[in-house]
């Protein structure tokens, strides 16, 4: 059995990994062209951006960060520079976290031998895995704590799904869903709401059972909504969609961050753990799934059901003396500006509705997030 050991980190430390879509400026169909991107980029900055399980994927990694403005200056430095290779190569980023009409059977895997040896093991399941997400990571003292994080943190996980919602496209339909990426996802043995588990030890015990069964190759094939990260030292909240703007990543950053050292202070002071069935999480992931921020969510303590914008607005209110002290009370705000406009789901079936074009949804969108100027042309917003 291995030992795998929890490099212990610190709250309110944090990290973002952002995984966008890389689309044709012409045709706006994905393109798998991440290795013609990084490999423009000098040595020294590689480390920053990193290729995913389909070269239509480009991921890019914040260093560790104290603050959500950390994140901010860390990710607009970033994407900016990645956007003038894109420039150069005729490509541009998708900020959905699936593609509307470009076919998974046509995306190209890339050749890792990791990545290989996890098609070969999940076959057509992970050759459907041609979606992007949002994970933040927020530092942690210890594995128990992490461990007890996850747990404590599984009721609020809903919420960020429907604030992020960003999928209603499939292989050139409409799946009726606002996440269908949550779903595809669901499809993976090791993802979707995590079992739950007492402490490290135990966590570790089913890691390792995993691997010495064959049911895993490595603990990095655990892709539940929220898990531990070892190596990093921290909680790693999976659940989102990749939102349609830097502003709305930073906003769920925001909430993210301030939630894990809200339940952390609560574990350090004892705090009664309300329990909360894991049936009702999921129950509220299929209304996140299928409604986005129209979803009605069962309040866990009350029972009461209730808007995704009331429950938002209660959520920021409790966390808002603690975003203060975190320096992102303006991040954390913006949610309930997420919560009252239609979500980026909605958005997508709006401006497919009024262009009759999923082409033009596409270049009206990706226009709409850019950070950078494109030079010789104006800058687009939806």
């Amino acid at each position: 059995m291995s030992k795998i050991e929890f490099r212990a980190n610190n709250y309110p430390t944090l990290g973002v990994e952002l995984e966008l879509g890389l689309v044709d400026s012409k045709t706006m169909q994905l393109s798998s062209a991440v290795q013609t991107i990084l490999d423009q980029l000098p040595d020294e900055e590689k480390d920053q951006y990193k290729p995913e399980l389909m070269q239509c994927c480009l991921e890019i990694n914040t260093g560790i960060c104290h603050t959500v403005g950390e994140a901010e200056q860390d990710l607009s430095a970033k994407i900016k520079r990645i956007e003038t290779v894109l420039d150069k190569l005729g490509l541009k980023l998708w900020w959905a976290a699936t593609h509307p009409f470009s076919l998974w059977k046509d995306q190209v895997v890339t050749p890792n031998q990791r990545y290989l040896d996890l098609l070969e093991l999940l076959q057509e399941m992970a050759r459907r895995l041609v979606t992007q997400g949002l994970h933040v990571h927020v530092g942690v003292e210890s594995g128990d704590k992490a461990v007890m994080l996850c747990d404590r943190i599984m009721q609020y996980l809903p919420l960020l799904l429907s604030l992020s919602s960003s999928s209603p496209y499939w292989e050139g339909r409409d799946t009726g869903l606002s996440s269908h990426r949550s779903k595809i996802m669901e499809g993976l043995p090791t993802a979707g709401i995590p079992t739950l588990m007492r402490n490290w030890s135990e966590y570790v015990w089913i890691v390792n059972h995993m691997v010495d069964t064959g049911f895993i190759n490595t603990i990095r094939e655990i892709w539940w909504d929220v898990r531990p990260h070892h190596n990093f030292g921290t909680v790693e909240v999976r659940i989102c969609d990749m939102p349609g703007s830097l502003d709305d990543v930073l906003a769920l950053t925001a909430m993210t961050q301030c939630l894990i050292v809200y339940l952390s202070r609560e574990i350090d002071e004892g705090a009664y753990q309300h329990d909360c069935h894991p049936m009702m999480v999921r129950q509220n992931k299929w209304r996140a799934a299928r409604f986005g921020t129209s979803a009605r969510l069962v309040n866990s303590f009350t029972f009461d059901v209730e808007t995704v914008p009331e429950m938002t607005k209660r959520l920021v209110t409790k966390l808002a003396p603690l975003a203060k002290r975190l320096q992102c009370a303006d991040q954390l705000e913006h949610c309930n500006v997420i919560a009252n406009r239609p979500s980026w789901a909605a958005q997508q079936r709006k401006l497919l509705q009024e262009t009759g074009s999923a082409a033009e949804m596409v270049r009206i969108l990706t226009e709409g997030s850019r950070l950078s100027k494109a030079a010789g042309s104006e800058e687009s917003t939806v």
